[in-house]
């Protein structure tokens, strides 16, 4: 077997940890000796043992001599747990191959480096697109400080995210609300504006698929939100914070107080999404989806605050309805934000396009 081969195994490892992972990347591990894989595992949860030292201790003998494959540099500094370098040091595998080296400045070419030093040959850069792109929320996150940010929403065919009245349930099919359901769960947290909870009075909790419900938040210049809004109900289940401006209304500030919800200023006229993201970033929210409604995707798109998008379209024609995006000051052809097309799908006769925002 290739090189190629066991790092395949390893990236198909390393998704099983998503989302409980995050912050932390995604990481899995495969062990091979004389041709056959002696030990594998996979980073489960944050916090908890990374997947090198799930895969050394489900090894059914010892490694001395073996293979180790790895899609991301083993870390070498201490934070929740002891650096994995030094446990694969003292298990004296003759070679560890890895697929991209890993970007946090506490470890970024230390943890190849050291194994190099031990005499452990180690080569690097085996899948190196693919590694980065599994871990796309981890580096975006460890470099910047804030969130990997996904835009989604469900459109008609012809682009419009409700009809000329208004209405919008439910433009996508039932397996594409279970898709964006199961995508609610892989984030830390999830953001619509006050439009979509005065319009919808959406729950935003993953109520369609087993996993883990994000943190609910709320931009909200002017605190519109009704105390009675679904998202401010069952914190015990999801927690929602909400942001608005210095011009806001201390007495609604108390009554969402009072009823447990965290609310913080971000920025005078309007809400500043840059300040959320920071702040997001500071409470260790790596990566964020955006739900709407269409005010807030817009800003996200003309700030440039978007990393991702993922668009579901229905096979159905409204005509004269709401636009998904507002104006982006595009005149010209060679101004249109571009974007690259990761993957397309189909749920159900909907089309769903993953595609990425490029940046300068």
């Amino acid at each position: 077997m290739t090189d190629e081969h066991y790092m395949k195994m390893a990236l198909e490892l390393a998704k099983k940890g998503a989302p409980w992972a995050y912050p932390n990347p995604l990481v899995g591990a495969v062990i091979v000796k004389n041709g056959r894989i002696i030990g594998k595992g996979w980073h489960r949860c944050c916090g908890e043992n990374h997947a090198e030292i799930n895969a050394i201790e489900s090894a059914k003998e010892p490694l001395r001599g073996s293979t180790i494959y790895l899609n991301l540099e083993p870390c070498s500094h201490h934070g929740r747990t002891p650096p994995c370098v030094e446990r694969l040091v003292s298990e004296k595998p003759a070679t560890v191959v890895i697929g991209t080296i890993d970007p946090n400045p506490l470890v970024s070419g230390r943890g190849v480096a050291t194994l190099k030093r031990h005499g452990i040959e180690t080569r690097v850069g085996v899948l190196e697109d693919s590694c980065r792109e599994i871990n796309e929320v981890f580096f975006k996150y460890i470099r910047s400080r804030t969130p990997f940010v996904t835009l989604k929403f469900a459109q008609s065919i012809d682009g419009k995210i409700a009809t000329a009245t208004g209405h919008s349930r439910w433009i996508s099919s039932e397996p594409s609300r279970v898709f964006a359901h199961r995508l609610r769960s892989h984030h830390d947290a999830i953001l619509v504006g006050a439009g979509t909870i005065a319009k919808d009075d959406p729950e935003l909790t993953c109520r369609l698929v087993r996993g883990r419900d994000p943190l609910r938040v709320v931009v909200d210049s002017k605190l519109r939100i009704h105390p009675d809004a679904r998202v401010l109900q069952d914190q015990a289940r999801a927690r929602t914070l909400v942001f608005t401006t210095s011009g806001h209304d201390r007495k609604k500030i108390k009554v969402l107080v009072d009823r447990g919800i965290e609310v913080r200023v971000a920025g005078t006229g309007q809400v500043e999404l840059s300040s959320v993201l920071k702040e997001l970033g500071r409470r260790q929210v790596s990566s964020l989806l955006v739900e709407g409604g269409a005010g807030v995707l817009t800003s996200f798109i003309r700030e440039r605050l978007a990393d991702r998008l993922i668009i579901i379209s229905a096979p159905k024609i409204f005509g004269k309805g709401t636009d998904a995006i507002g104006d982006l000051a595009v005149k010209t052809v060679d101004q249109a934000i571009p974007l690259t097309v990761r993957r397309v799908s189909r749920k159900s006769g909907d089309v769903i396009v993953d595609a990425r925002f490029i940046h300068d």
